[in-house]
């Protein structure tokens, strides 16, 4: 096949020239997403083993849900979002429902795929798009910056230079020493790569700094080369969901709570990226949105079938949208590296978390730019914006932050002689987001 054809092709499914973009650019961009967010392949089974789950059938089962995922998003919505299972998402299956409240890890993954089936259903109306659509500017701003300072926030924590304190929740870390040292270096090379305008600055300062981590022993050297699957492994996970139990009465409440936090999780982080991207119109409506959110949708109901809690997607493919992707060609490219980790896990696994760490902390500083976009002299909008965006770091919840944001805004808005400013939707997400937080 000519290069000609190759490009025609391209061309045809994710119309590259009309999103201004091309092949080398969406490989870029995609390579720079996966690597940012590879690190849910280990850390997503290391935490669901905590409930008795199999390690190597939920790694398996990780990298399959993803490909899924980001599939569905790449050719539904032409996007260029990847999915994986949710982090948050997948502590509150393992700690708050099978460890706290002893379901069996069958049975919430049971909980799991009916939520994703009533995902579905909504995103098959005009529920889910007037939800994500009713959504006010300067809460959609404040979502976009809210995200920023979130990711940024992992990235310092990943790095080590914000760690745990028992009497201020957070405190600096050791500077000059083991992952904040390649950090802090990985962090100045980087923006300096950034400033200077150098395609692909993201992914370049990533390897560079894992090269940097092999001489302070950050960067571990890898066992071997290729680490080949067994489907043994899988099937330990694999269609292991209980329908039974988890149709029982009293899992109604935990099977809410699934889906409430996965629609917003969602809906936060598409509208923050979408920001970011530039897909949001003029009036604040993202196109495609029910698309969007059927690909998500069919991401958890698979997950759960395939043996991993939620899948959603990630905020770190604002990196992937940093690097210039703006197509699903960014996510066809994401999935193809999933599938090679199944074979290079050893390889995958030399990327420290302090080397990812500066790409995260940069790409937090431009989607906190967007708080450029709120109105500062009117403070009905500014209020809720500025709350649903220190809630997402300080709560390490993105749908905590939109909670508080849509409670917030009706709020003020109604006793101010504003209220037919807002949305009926946003009346109403208020009331439940409050019966919500009163009944967790």
């Amino acid at each position: 096949m000519s290069a000609n054809k190759e490009k025609s092709i391209f061309e045809r499914l994710f119309k590259l020239e009309e999103n201004q973009t091309n092949v080398k650019t969406e490989i870029l961009a995609g390579i720079t997403t996966f690597i940012t967010m590879s690190y849910i392949i280990f850390v997503n089974p290391a935490i669901l083993s905590e409930t008795g789950m199999p390690y190597n059938g939920v790694f398996i089962a990780t990298i399959v849900s993803s490909i899924l995922g980001t599939l569905s998003m790449a050719f539904l919505t032409n996007y260029p979002f990847a999915l994986a299972p949710g982090m948050g998402l997948n502590a509150f299956f393992a700690y708050s429902v099978v460890i706290g409240m002893g379901v069996s890890w069958k049975t919430a993954l049971g909980l799991v795929f009916i939520e994703g089936i009533i995902f579905i259903i909504l995103s098959l109306t005009p529920i889910r798009k007037t939800l994500v659509n009713s959504i006010p500017m300067s809460l959609k701003t404040a979502i976009s910056a809210g995200i920023g300072l979130f990711i940024a926030f992992i990235g310092l924590q990943n790095a080590k230079i914000v760690v745990a304190d028992p009497s201020t929740l957070v405190t600096m870390g050791q500077l000059f020493s083991g992952p904040s040292l390649i950090a802090i270096l990985g962090l100045i090379i980087t923006a300096i790569l950034f400033s200077l305008k150098i395609k692909g600055a993201l992914l370049l300062g990533i390897i560079i700094s894992t090269i940097l981590g092999l001489f302070n022993g950050v960067t571990p050297i890898p066992e071997g080369i290729i680490a080949l699957p067994k489907m043994s492994d899988w099937s330990t996970v694999l269609f292991k969901l209980d329908l039974h139990s988890a149709f029982s009465f009293e899992m109604i409440g935990v099977m809410i709570s699934f889906l409430f936090v996965d629609i917003f999780d969602t809906a936060g982080t598409l509208i923050g990226v979408s920001q970011q991207a530039g897909y949001l119109k003029e009036d604040g409506t993202l196109p495609k949105a029910d698309k969007a959110m059927l690909a998500d949708a069919i991401a958890t109901t698979g997950g759960a079938l395939f043996g991993t809690s939620t899948v959603t997607t990630y905020v770190e493919s604002a990196s992937g949208v940093s690097a210039g992707g703006r197509t699903g060609l960014t996510g066809v490219v994401v999935s193809i590296l999933f599938f090679l980790s199944l074979f290079f896990r050893p390889i995958i696994a030399t990327v420290p978390s302090a080397a990812t760490a500066p790409a995260l902390i940069i790409v937090g500083v431009m989607m906190l730019s967007n708080i450029l976009k709120i109105q500062w002299d009117d403070f009905t909008e500014v209020i809720p914006a500025f709350i649903a965006m220190i809630t997402m770091p300080l709560t390490y919840s993105v749908s905590n932050g939109i909670a508080l944001g849509f409670i917030t805004y009706p709020i003020l808005k109604l006793f101010t002689g504003k209220g037919k400013e807002v949305h009926w939707m946003v009346y109403l997400l208020c009331v439940l987001f409050i019966l919500y937080f009163i009944w967790l």
